[in-house]
């Protein structure tokens, strides 16, 4: 899959999806002393053609976006085939702290928190978005400090926005290579936040929506964020692969709602977090639900996750926000609700309760306004007090995974593998083979697990046991009606943070750049001698007429029921997703 994958993507961008005849480049900032025209990342972008690229020389950019758009971005992307590339990682910063602060500095007043929202709070801002956009690429920068608003909207960092909300695919061909995404702003430290539960914070780090691929995100890294480090949802057939990323001290390290088709998970690390690696179907605004990773026309699954290192994720200190706050903490990899997913080859070490959990998932949210097949896929339990929406885990597959002390908090259900699904009748069971356990036992929920539901492809008889529940308990806060799990003997241990443990990592500047990030590049000034694309013009872009050079200046701003189900269907672990919010 990764090779057909490859070669459609490089078709995709030959020409830079929609690419003009004769691509420009557009330089921003100075590299080796030879300045550029342009001082500012989105004016480039505003000049540029489909098929130009915009190259970026080291500093710290406070870019404001578009004034009066509707999209709350600090670079915003409507044009198709633009090529935005850092000419190194590390040090081309999209910094969203206040023009004048420090470079992604956590102080509170550094902030930037976006425009009035119109009910005396704030809209937050997104990083680097693309919207609507086909065969954009987002290389070799780092991304920091964009926050959500008083309302938890927006605060992704960097955003292939296929139309979120709508329920259709509008954005396709995508690529990230060498990125970086996170946010030094610890809320915890600042007083003002331990009153409310809505505070500002970045929510996802590395994010897809509404797309159909081909993409690839490769040689990446986000930490610290409120919901997750990496999101691809709200697509049916992603299309994607995301190789080599690395994810840490997030509440999630990978959410995908409602995500399936060829999608692969490969060759990341995944540390830090409450939960590793945790796609899920949810009955809320990316829909249509439910994530299946089956291969459209059939022959199998489609939607992997291999060979990843997912380690030591019991992290209760993470940032949070909403429901994904009550991620359950010390699991490796959870599939919530999921269909046909193969979970293989991965070393699953230290998740103190879980290494790979498969699980139903009753879901109450009220289904966004905007859907139009709420509860798809799933059994609609709905009362006229309580929405609810039961998507089963069926057709899984979790094989040939090697497993080491992990589930050491002992409580009932911790194990390396763990089922907590109802029978599966007449659909296809989960079923788990080959998996070991260096220590030469592996543990599971139901025992013997792989000798139970070993045998793929035909219905199971599903189990409901102590994980079920245990689920709930490592998820502080996902039932407010029960705070706590029963103190009864044995006592269920698992760690609770706070808004004010919350801990944040230091934003790395060390991660692996771009070997040449001159490759593939037209001849310019920066790049006199490269591999061109064929047919490419010499030179640069001239700016518009009417933008003066400004390098060094920075511009100014642009403007100053779960609940009531649980008793009934024993209770599952909540992972949903959050808005991209108003003015996304």
């Amino acid at each position: 899959m990764l090779a057909t994958l490859s070669v459609a993507v490089a078709a995709a961008f030959s020409g830079g999806g929609a690419a003009a005849s004769s691509p420009h480049v557009l330089r921003v900032g100075t590299v080796n002393g030879v300045k550029g025209p342009y001082a500012s990342i989105q004016a480039a972008v505003n000049d540029a053609r489909p098929g130009d690229w915009v190259l970026v020389g080291p500093g710290d950019y406070h870019e404001q976006g578009v004034p009066g758009s509707e999209h709350q971005a600090g670079v915003l992307i409507t044009t198709p085939g633009v090529h935005l590339r850092g000419m190194n990682r590390n040090t081309v910063v999209v910094d969203g702290t206040k023009p004048g602060s420090p470079q992604c500095d956590a102080a509170p007043s550094s902030q930037n928190l976006g425009l009035p929202d119109g009910s005396g709070g704030t809209l937050g801002r997104n990083g680097v978005e693309v919207w609507e956009a086909d065969g954009v690429s987002v290389e070799n920068l780092l991304v920091c400090n964009f926050l959500s608003g008083s309302g938890g909207g927006n605060g992704n960092q960097i955003w292939w926005n296929g139309g979120d909300g709508t329920g259709t695919i509008n954005l396709h061909a995508l690529r990230g290579d060498y990125i970086t995404a996170s946010s030094s702003y610890d809320y915890g430290t600042d007083p003002a936040n331990h009153a409310s539960s809505t505070v500002p914070m970045g929510q996802y780090g590395i994010f897809t929506s509404n797309e159909g691929g081909p993409g690839v995100i490769d040689h990446s890294y986000a930490s610290n964020m409120g919901d997750s480090d990496y999101y691809i949802g709200a697509c049916q057939d992603c299309n994607v692969d995301l190789n080599h990323a690395h994810a840490e001290n997030s509440a999630l390290g990978f959410s995908g709602t409602n995500a399936g088709g060829h999608l692969t998970i490969e060759n990341g690390e995944w540390d830090r977090n409450k939960t590793g690696i945790a796609p899920n179907t949810l009955n809320n605004d990316d829909w249509p639900s439910p994530a299946n990773g089956a291969c459209p026309g059939g022959g199998g699954s489609c939607s992997v996750i291999r060979n990843n290192n997912v380690h030591d994720n019991n992290n209760p200190n993470t940032p949070g926000y909403g429901i994904a706050a009550a991620a359950p903490v010390g699991v490796g990899i959870i599939l919530s609700g999921i269909r046909n997913y193969t979970v293989t080859g991965n070393t699953v070490t230290g998740n103190n309760g879980w290494g790979v959990v498969v699980n139903d998932y009753p879901d109450g949210e009220t289904p966004s306004p905007k859907s139009k097949q709420p509860c798809a896929g799933g059994t609609d339990l709905s009362t006229p007090a309580q929405s609810m929406c039961y998507y089963q885990a069926v057709g899984n597959e979790v094989a040939a995974n090697t497993f080491s002390n992990n589930a050491s908090w002992n409580n009932p259900g911790n194990a390396d593998i763990a089922l907590a699904a109802q029978p599966s009748a007449p659909a296809n069971g989960d079923c788990f083979h080959g998996n070991t356990d260096t220590s030469g036992t592996l543990s599971s929920d139901p025992p013997q697990i792989q000798t139970l539901l070993g045998m793929c492809g035909i219905p199971n008889q599903g189990y409901l046991g102590p994980s079920f529940a245990q689920l709930v308990c490592a998820s502080p806060g996902a039932l407010p009606l029960i705070p706590q799990c029963p103190q009864v003997p044995p006592v269920v241990n698992y760690p609770q943070g706070s808004v004010a443990d919350t801990t944040i990592l230091p934003i790395p500047y060390d991660q692996a750049t771009m070997p040449d990030p001159c490759k593939d590049v037209p001849a310019n000034p920066w790049c006199p001698s490269t591999t061109a694309v064929v047919g490419a013009s010499a030179g640069d872009a001239t700016p518009a007429a009417s933008l003066p050079d400004t390098a060094g200046v920075v511009a100014a701003p642009a403007s100053a029921g779960l609940l009531a189900a649980f008793a009934t269907l024993g209770g599952v672990v909540v992972l949903r997703r959050r808005r991209g919010g108003a003015g996304r």
